[in-house]
């Protein structure tokens, strides 16, 4: 049996891959996975017979994560797949995401809720767009510690040379964070698993080594009390209570919350799970909060300890995932926390930009800025004619309101729309109904 059993590791660590079309990315990760003992018997029986087929040697590594038919036929990771596996130190769930620059919206899907990520580069191209441009989406979306894999060294000779260039156009792209660059070969398992004699002058720790070892920066959601609320809950008239997914901090009985919009503040009187009441609880545990008073508060409302800002316009840094422009002055659906309405932008991006843009919406969001709070920070943009998610955005900086709406009665009456909705679904669909009676 290949999985191991030891499961003393207490940490668990998320990874995201990243690297452009054929620089080896399949094969490091399918190197990880057979190295670490972390394969099934009869995953390997599969890829040891495909591996016959292919001019790979006896096994072509790059076959334990090609899960899809298209990506065997066409060699190309086309999806994220999720990868469990473990070694005595650490546990790990790896997210193997496209190299294509057709599914760059999929690599930001994969580095969001990563710790590390490892960017992996072909020795012999060097930094490429496509390598500028992940790591840019992973350091937007809060990462901090990074490999720089340098691959295929084997081709240049281990050339240190090569290898020190590379690292150091990485340590500029990524200035502030933490950045270990690791000459490898995934081909042959130079410095994957363990150390190797054909990298003399490189000191460091092998690739698993650094994943096992590294003390990433916590992304435990602590900070101010956040929740939205996402279902009122009233069976009886003897209770009433607000249930939703704590996004950061902590709350305990007898905390004073405060509700925005409505910034009417009441204390905690009971907190309700499904296996009984608690004295404390935190994030991101889902929860009902009884208060002690009876407030208005509806599905949106933001249940709050400390500051946040309320408001219609921000500054965000937008990652562009759809093949139809973003077109300013365009209505789009914004879907924040539990709550959504319309927006519209005031720059253009095409399918895979990435741009600080101006957001104005028709009705007030609550909101931190993305690198103090992620739950209340982050939004996504959607095209309410096909549902389709096209952008991911991140809030940056509050702004100060403009006196007039570009279009204050179209706007109004589809935020009226979505506030009306049950569920995000029947928003969405009123919208887009709107939308075509006022383009036919």
């Amino acid at each position: 049996m290949g999985i191991h059993g030891t499961e003393r590791s207490s940490t668990l660590l998320r990874i995201c891959t990243a690297g452009s079309v054929d620089d080896g990315k399949s094969t490091l990760i399918g190197r990880l996975l057979y190295d670490s003992q972390s394969v099934y018997e009869d995953q390997l029986l599969s890829v040891e017979k495909a591996s016959k087929n292919r001019t790979a040697g006896p096994i072509d590594f790059s076959l334990f994560t090609d899960g899809l038919r298209a990506e065997r036929e066409q060699g190309i990771t086309i999806d994220v797949a999720y990868r469990y596996f473990a070694t005595a130190r650490r546990k790990f769930i790896l997210a193997d995401t496209p190299g294509h620059e057709q599914y760059t919206r999929n690599m930001a899907t994969g580095a969001s809720t990563a710790d590390v990520a490892i960017l992996l580069v072909d020795a012999r191209h060097g930094i490429l767009d496509q390598s500028r441009r992940h790591a840019r989406i992973a350091s937007l979306l809060g990462i901090r510690d990074f490999v720089v894999a340098v691959n295929k060294m084997d081709l240049v000779d281990f050339d240190r040379g090569v290898f020190d260039s590379i690292a150091s156009g990485f340590s500029t792209l990524l200035a502030g964070s933490n950045v270990q660059p690791i000459p490898i070969s995934a081909l042959h398992g130079d410095n994957v698993i363990t150390r190797s004699d054909r990298t003399p002058w490189y000191d460091g720790s092998s690739l698993l080594e650094f994943l096992e070892t590294v003390d990433v920066e916590t992304r435990a959601p602590l900070g101010p009390f956040r929740m939205p609320v996402q279902l009122v809950i009233r069976p009886h008239q003897d209770f009433r209570g607000y249930a939703g997914q704590i996004l950061s901090g902590t709350v305990r009985v007898g905390d004073t919350l405060t509700v925005w919009p409505s910034v009417r503040s009441s204390r905690v009187k009971r907190i309700v799970t499904y296996d009984g009441d608690l004295d404390v609880a935190f994030a991101p545990m889902s929860v009902t909060l009884v208060l002690e008073d009876e407030l208005d508060i509806s599905r949106g409302d933001v249940l709050v300890d400390g500051h946040i800002n309320m408001g219609r316009r921000f500054q965000a840094d937008m990652v562009w995932m759809d093949e139809r422009p973003l077109e300013p002055n365009r209505l789009y659906v914004l879907k924040h926390a539990s709550g959504t309405t319309t927006a519209q932008v005031d720059t253009r991006l095409l399918l895979n930009d990435i741009g600080r843009v101006t957001v104005d919406t028709s009705r007030a969001l609550i909101f931190d800025r993305y690198h103090e709070q992620r739950g209340t920070g982050a939004f996504i943009l959607i095209e309410p004619t096909t549902n389709f998610t096209a952008g991911a955005g991140m809030i940056v900086e509050p702004l100060q309101e403009q006196t007039a709406a570009p279009h204050p009665g179209v706007a109004e009456r589809l935020a009226r729309l979505a506030r009306s909705a049950h569920t995000e679904g029947e928003a969405i669909e009123a919208i887009r109904r709107a939308l075509e009676e006022l383009l036919t």
